[in-house]
């Protein structure tokens, strides 16, 4: 949904992309599975206006609105009656589908696993915060003509070479141990790889203590979904000797197979880093924190950040209202979602929802 052309509700709103096929303001014409639900809205609401400051400040790379159009409805936002927030959405937002409206959503959540502030028997894998020698630089030996845009995340040497920063398996095997980078320390490293797939998430101590951590890093290197591997090699599928294709299946495959297992983890070179958070959270890429049921991460080439977005599925589970608060590496193209279901809910999604790669960017 983009907003409405300031002072004429559900009428013509500002020019938007060719890859947005209008609707236009006929709102009976929604389907009956995504009419907004007042609870959905009054939660939808409360995310919109907390983006707002976003919205105002930064252009839309989707080309589906303009800063300005983002006014009226983030000024009405801050006093609208929570309780008429339906009413809220209907005055000023128009219904627009982008592409061929043909939409693939998952979900993700806020894992919870057992970690520990300090090092300890049992809890011996090590969650890092962002090292000092991750930046940003041109590689040595990169031409001249390829130097666009932002220079890769690298390494910078003691030397001042500019090298591709240590990978999954560098790391894993002591590449920043003794430098004092960790934060907490998790007691199984199989969750904390899928912790770092989710980006964030809660680390419970045995003393009872939660400790909330989100994304503030990666290491430069590509994502690679070990779903997307397995499915390749034959381990998914429901036939004999093969996995559910879901993270809990995935997980089985490799408790079951340790030495496989650990390998297969090593193929998605990319690594994430935290930081503790204080407060709410976790936080989503516009730096507010997201919602459970209401927060959805979008491709921002297509969908406007800060933007309401109604979603119809063959699961009728994520249809509904949310608020594009987030992104990820592998949520690229104009319908491609992931739906944020809170802490600590699992849920049985397909290969490549989950969060899979969702925060690696």
């Amino acid at each position: 949904m983009v907003p409405s052309h300031p002072g004429q509700p559900g009428g013509p709103a500002a020019p938007v992309a060719a890859n947005a096929a209008l609707l236009g303001a006929v709102r009976a014409s929604l389907p009956a599975s995504v009419r907004v639900d007042p609870e959905d809205a009054t939660a939808a609401l409360a995310s919109f206006s907390a983006s707002c400051n976003f919205a105002l400040r930064r252009e839309d790379a989707s080309g589906l609105t303009r800063t300005s159009d983002w006014e009226a409805p983030c000024a009405a936002a801050a006093t609208w009656p929570r309780e008429q927030a339906t009413a809220f959405f209907g005055r000023y937002f128009r219904p627009v589908r982008v592409g061929d409206g043909k939409a693939y959503a998952t979900g993700y959540f806020e894992p919870e696993i057992r970690g520990s502030r300090t090092r300890r028997p049992g809890y011996e894998a090590p969650v890092y915060g962002v090292p000092d020698d991750l930046v940003r630089c041109w590689r040595d030996g990169t031409p001249a003509s390829e130097k666009v845009g932002n220079p890769p995340l690298s390494r910078r040497t003691a030397t001042g070479s500019c090298v591709p920063y240590y990978d999954r398996a560098e790391i894993e095997r002591g590449a920043l141990a003794g430098r004092g980078l960790e934060i907490g320390w998790a007691a199984d490293p199989v969750e904390l790889f899928f912790l770092q797939i989710q980006g964030s998430g809660r680390l419970r101590t045995p003393e009872g203590e939660i400790i909330r951590i989100g994304y503030a890093g990666q290491n430069g290197h590509a994502y690679t979904g070990i779903g997307g591997l397995m499915r390749a090699r034959g381990l998914l599928g429901s036939g004999p000797g093969q996995y559910s294709g879901s993270m809990q299946g995935i997980m089985q495959y490799i408790r079951e197979h340790p030495q496989d297992g650990a390998a297969l983890m090593r193929e998605n070179r990319s690594w994430v880093f935290f930081r503790v958070l204080e407060g709410d959270g976790p936080l989503g890429s516009l730096g507010v924190p997201v919602r459970g049921h209401s927060s959805v991460a979008v491709d921002p080439k297509f969908v406007p950040y800060g933007a309401p977005v109604l979603l119809e599925t063959d699961r009728d589970v994520a249809n509904g209202l949310w608020v594009a608060q987030d992104t990820g590496g592998a949520i690229r193209g104009a319908n491609r979602f992931d739906t944020f279901w809170g802490a600590p809910r699992r849920r049985q999604w397909p290969v490549g929802g989950a969060g899979y790669g969702r925060r690696d960017q």
